[in-house]
């Protein structure tokens, strides 16, 4: 995997070398020489994120099968009531 750095002004003058780029690895933006965006192949992204089908994807499923489905846990969704 390589990874590549252009400016915003490379990346607006030609996206297409940065899809080109971004086949191969990470393409990093830079706005006024700090890193801002990054650019990603849709694989990629996919990988990163998961990739896994969508809850809709599983129900919508024809097969009519039986799926496990456990929601991710939520945190502290309330906070305790001020009475003062």
């Amino acid at each position: 995997m390589s990874i590549t750095t252009l400016s915003s002004r490379e990346f607006n003058q030609d996206a297409g070398r940065a899809k080109k780029a971004a086949e191969k690895g990470p393409v990093f933006i830079t706005d006024r020489g700090r890193p801002g965006h990054v650019l990603l192949s849709i694989e990629e992204y996919r990988r990163l994120a998961g990739g896994g089908a969508s809850l809709l994807d599983t129900i919508a499923q024809s097969d009519g099968g039986d799926f496990d489905f456990v929601p991710a846990k939520l945190g502290e969704v309330s906070r305790p009531a001020d009475l003062s």
